[in-house]
């Protein structure tokens, strides 16, 4: 359907008004959930997400995302068809969670430093949920179980540099960024002249792009509590009118002749929109589910996301040419391969004396799903692992450096 179309427009009237209708017959269900939105973004994704992306715009404009660009072409290029910033873009996805990966693949795609293909290609396998999230909030926070959570872990980003790997494939006919000159100066000392260079190119006074770069994280922070806000009244209006039974039996009745457990429908329906709902949904299910259904299901629904993130992300995308259609269609790759690579590895993983009695200092969700932690715990881990995860991708990019040697013409 072409977004010209005028069917198009009057099913978004519609819904417009079937949405409005809702909110007025039920104001208290509404008033509710918008504070109960408000209160995990002001809580919890603020305090998380803020010093990332002010961080991250203040990394761009000293030219350090350029030195590890340089630092880790040889690897990133490789492997997920991807300039070497995309290894920035990588770390801080990975261990600051969705949306941020969106925000800096924006941020580099109106710099120039990558292609539409290349931005398609990295947002799409670099949007996952941090640790803190993976682990802390829904394997110990829902289901009470450290093991779960490496299970979890594992699973969610293995699965989701398969998909990197795959992603590199997509559109291989277009045009890609200009990869970088060789010279004789070894691959560190290449580093520190490009970020130099970066810096002198940018120009702004510290003080400048400090403001503009804190600017900048409040806009993106303020229109993703808006969606947070948004959603959580949407989905608790369709629990209000038992939409979501409905959608749950007509799910279970679909997917039961596959053999799959009907008690995830009423999970699967609430992940749809919100990743957090499903997966607390997920740990709700009876015990006599076999718990790598459970684990399964559980991953699938991190791994999607849910539409509130989507819409988070399609946002931030609008600002440039990249297109969300190859993203959603890498969600849904990312849950099936996550939730494949769970089963395949469920008895390796649990199997393993290496996870008993491991303790696991992540934030957890009190009663009311806030995290007790202080934002400064939460800075700091986050801090950690995207510090582990830069120290490998360079420890990897120096060793597929050192170990390819070009083949000369005689």
């Amino acid at each position: 359907m072409s977004r010209h179309s005028p069917f198009l427009t009057l099913v978004l009237a519609l819904s417009a008004i079937a949405l409005v209708t809702m909110l007025v017959a039920h104001p208290q269900t509404s008033f509710e959930a918008a504070v109960r939105g408000l209160k995990i973004w002001w809580e919890v994704v603020f305090p998380a997400t803020l010093p990332f992306i002010v961080l991250s715009e203040i990394l761009m404009g000293v030219g350090v995302v350029h030195f590890v660009g340089v630092l880790l072409e040889p690897l990133m290029r490789p492997l997920f068809n991807v300039p070497g910033t995309g290894g920035f873009v990588l770390t801080m996805g990975f261990s600051s969670g969705y949306p941020v990966a969106a925000k800096l693949t924006t941020r580099l795609r109106e710099q120039g430093s990558l292609t539409r293909a290349e931005g398609e290609r990295l947002v799409s396998f670099t949007t996952t949920g941090d640790p803190l999230f993976v682990i802390g909030a829904v394997a110990i926070g829902f289901f009470h179980n450290e093991q779960l959570g490496f299970v979890l872990a594992f699973t969610h980003y293995v699965s989701a540099v398969i998909l990197g790997l795959l992603y590199r494939f997509h559109a291989p006919f277009e045009p890609t960024s200009r990869p970088l000159d060789r010279n004789h100066l070894p691959l560190p000392l290449r580093a520190l002249q490009a970020m130099h260079r970066a810096r002198l190119r940018d120009g702004r006074p510290f003080g400048r792009l400090m403001g503009e770069a804190v600017q900048s994280a409040l806009h993106t922070l303020l229109m993703i509590g808006g969606f947070i806000i948004v959603f959580s009244v949407v989905i608790q209006l369709f629990e209000a009118i038992r939409l979501t039974d409905l959608l749950s039996a007509l799910l279970s009745v679909f997917l039961g002749p596959f053999g799959f457990p009907p008690a995830f429908s009423k999970a699967i329906i609430a992940g749809l929109f919100e990743v957090t709902l499903g997966a607390q949904a997920t740990s709700e299910v009876p015990d006599s589910v076999s718990m790598v259904w459970t684990a399964a299901v559980a991953s699938a629904i991190v791994s999607w996301a849910g539409l509130s993130v989507h819409a988070q992300v399609a946002s931030i995308l609008s600002q440039t040419d990249i297109r969300v259609a190859p993203y959603l269609l890498a969600r849904l790759l990312h849950a099936v391969l996550a939730a494949f690579l769970t089963f395949i590895c469920w008895k390796p993983l649990t199997e393993n004396a290496w996870f008993f009695g491991t303790s696991i200092p992540v934030f957890l969700p009190n009663e009311a799903g806030i995290a007790v932690h202080t934002w400064w715990d939460t800075f700091s881990q986050s801090s950690l692992a995207a510090g582990a995860i830069l120290t490998v991708l360079a420890a990897a990019s120096l060793l597929v450096k050192l170990s390819w040697k070009p083949t000369r013409l005689r």
